[in-house]
């Protein structure tokens, strides 16, 4: 809202200089010759100041462009060390998975040998 406000002063004023520079030029008793000079001369300031606001405008879209540019590149930055961080993480995790995975296989292959030899054991028994 703050851009929008700035960039409607600047039309704002703009128009309001030609206009008030317009009838103060209609309205004040002068030759037809001195009323078209001080015309010429009004749209000359008016432009001049319009060029001048052109130039401003210029200067500070640069300047946002250049720290938006900045900023974009910072948060890209951020964002690709989290996504590192992330997939270390990850890959920690799925490691300790794996391994606990790999120790319930190897427990429950341990009772099924278990298991087996006390069968035996009892066959061997009757």
């Amino acid at each position: 809202m703050a851009e929008n406000s700035g960039k409607d002063f600047v039309v704002g004023a703009v128009i309001g200089a030609a206009v008030g520079a317009g009838l103060a030029l209609l309205f004040a008793p002068k030759s037809g010759k001195e009323l078209r000079g001080d015309i010429n001369q009004g749209t000359v300031q008016v432009r001049d100041r319009a060029s001048e606001w052109k130039d401003v405008a210029q200067a500070k879209g640069l300047e946002w462009k250049d720290i938006a540019q900045a900023k974009g590149q910072e948060w890209k930055e951020v964002a690709s060390e989290k996504g590192s961080e992330l997939k270390g993480k990850t890959k920690e995790i799925t490691s300790n998975v794996q391994s606990k995975i790999q120790d319930i296989r190897d427990k429950s292959a341990k009772e099924e040998n278990t298991d087996e030899v006390n069968e035996e054991n009892t066959e061997e028994q009757n």
